[in-house]
């Protein structure tokens, strides 16, 4: 079985999809664990329901943000993890992280990087007036949305689009393509057929 932890801060809506797409096609993948720097968000009560153990503490609890991600490196050494899968997660990823796990964190993005990066990828678009827009799967690395792109997928913007409607058909598109990503990720390393 291949353990994967999740790290999200709000909703959950990608967390519960890959969750699902695990459990429907019986991949040999778990979802060891769910990291959370918002104990209130509604994903670490989806987690719970899962039955997938927590961790969930805010910076503001820690000295600084090495200690934070020290933290973190501590509770996921309790697992053999392959990768971190990054499911809106809204704080960058230090060296802390990516040097005990170089090469595999991934992220999820709704824009087509490196255009729009950072934390409003869907209202920049909107903004700037594109006529397509999309979802990419990337490496994390020490910038913000920089890494190797692992896949995209084009998002037309329809003229009645605002940003909700806009946000509901990248959701979609980021639902299936995270775990299309994710295997192929896997069958690459040689970690599932």
């Amino acid at each position: 079985m291949i353990k994967i932890a999740i790290f999200a801060s709000g909703t959950g809506t990608n967390f519960v999809a890959l969750a699902r797409h695990i459990e429907e096609t019986n991949v040999p993948i778990r979802i060891a664990c769910l990291v959370c720097d918002q104990p209130d968000a509604p994903v670490v009560e989806k987690a719970v329901r899962l039955g997938i153990p927590v961790w969930t503490h805010r910076l503001g609890e820690f000295a600084d943000k090495t200690a934070y991600e020290q933290a973190i490196l501590l509770e996921l050494q309790k697992y053999d993890l392959k990768l971190i899968v990054l499911a809106g997660y809204m704080k960058i990823i230090t060296k802390v992280l990516l040097e005990a796990y170089p090469q595999a964190i991934i992220n999820i993005h709704p824009a087509l990087l490196p255009a729009f990066p950072g934390r409003h990828g869907i209202e920049d678009a909107l903004a700037y007036g594109v006529k397509v827009t999309g979802v990419t799967v990337h490496w994390i690395d020490d910038g913000i949305d920089t890494g190797p792109i692992i896949a995209q997928r084009a998002v037309p913007i329809l003229p009645d689009d605002d940003v909700p409607r806009l946000a509901q058909r990248i959701h979609q598109v980021e639902h299936e393509l995270y775990f299309v990503s994710l295997c192929e990720v896997l069958k690459q390393r040689k970690l599932i057929k």
